[in-house]
């Protein structure tokens, strides 16, 4: 299993794509709450890199008492709460989360307070090979294709070894107003096909707000390179129009 905030290996040549099965997906049912979680470096890692925020336990106070609150909306599968705070997005179907909640410093106040709730956590980086190439957050995978989402993610799912323990996946594109939201429905809608209503491999997808964009403008050491390449960059014109057709 990929142990959280360790960086998932990145898959090489996709093969082709998962047949689809089952029925038709079910529409997950809106609910009331605000929460969720993150991913990056190990934590001796994170802690060597230094500074953790002083509002650290103000944080984790704040998570647990929210988790006490009986009015939290549940996961996908109706198991349990979304683990962190949320904040409002583009799409009012999905969850997000800030680029601070993905941030080293309360990644490791995270880890420390949630280690035992959490089994592994990956953040899925929905942008062409070369926008990732040209940086992106530290530990991210690249899926920028429906098939590689499910080889990486449906072939061999993610299954931990105790029911009380999570699988957090976290999307994202440049913006996080297109592709990364996109691909969270697309897997929750596999995901669904592939079991009988209510039950998924992945009950807590997230979307990061505001995508790589804003992340690699607050937190630049915590990507790498520590570069950012737009998706309209004038140099990747042709793998632009190749991946878009792909895409389709």
């Amino acid at each position: 299993c990929r142990q959280l905030f360790h960086s998932p290996s990145v898959p090489g040549s996709v093969p082709r794509p998962v047949q689809k099965q089952g029925r038709p997906s079910d529409r997950d049912r809106p609910a009331k709450g605000k929460w969720q979680r993150r991913v990056a470096g190990s934590p001796e890692q994170e802690a060597s890199e230094g500074r953790l925020w002083p509002c650290r336990s103000a944080h984790a106070e704040e998570i647990e008492n929210l988790l006490a609150n009986n009015d939290q909306e549940l996961v996908g599968d109706f198991s349990k709460p979304h683990l962190l705070p949320t904040v409002e997005g583009k799409d009012p179907g999905l969850k997000y989360i800030s680029p601070d909640t993905l941030s080293p410093q309360l990644a490791a106040v995270l880890m420390g307070h949630f280690s035992s709730f959490i089994e592994s956590s990956i953040v899925v980086d929905c942008r062409y090979p070369y926008e990732y190439e040209g940086g992106h957050v530290k530990g991210a995978v690249n899926l920028p294709l429906q098939r590689d989402v499910e080889e990486f993610l449906l072939e061999q799912p993610i299954v931990p070894p105790e029911a009380s323990k999570r699988v957090i996946i976290i999307f994202h594109c440049e913006f996080s107003v297109e592709r990364g939201p996109k691909m969270c429905k697309f897997l929750r809608e596999r995901d669904r096909s592939c079991h009988e209503y209510p039950q998924l491999h992945y009950p807590e997808l997230y979307v990061l707000r505001g995508g790589y964009r804003e992340f690699f403008f607050q937190f630049p050491s915590h990507c790498e390179p520590r570069d950012y390449r737009p998706m309209e960059h004038p140099a990747f014109k042709e793998e632009l129009r190749k991946f878009r057709g792909q895409s389709r």
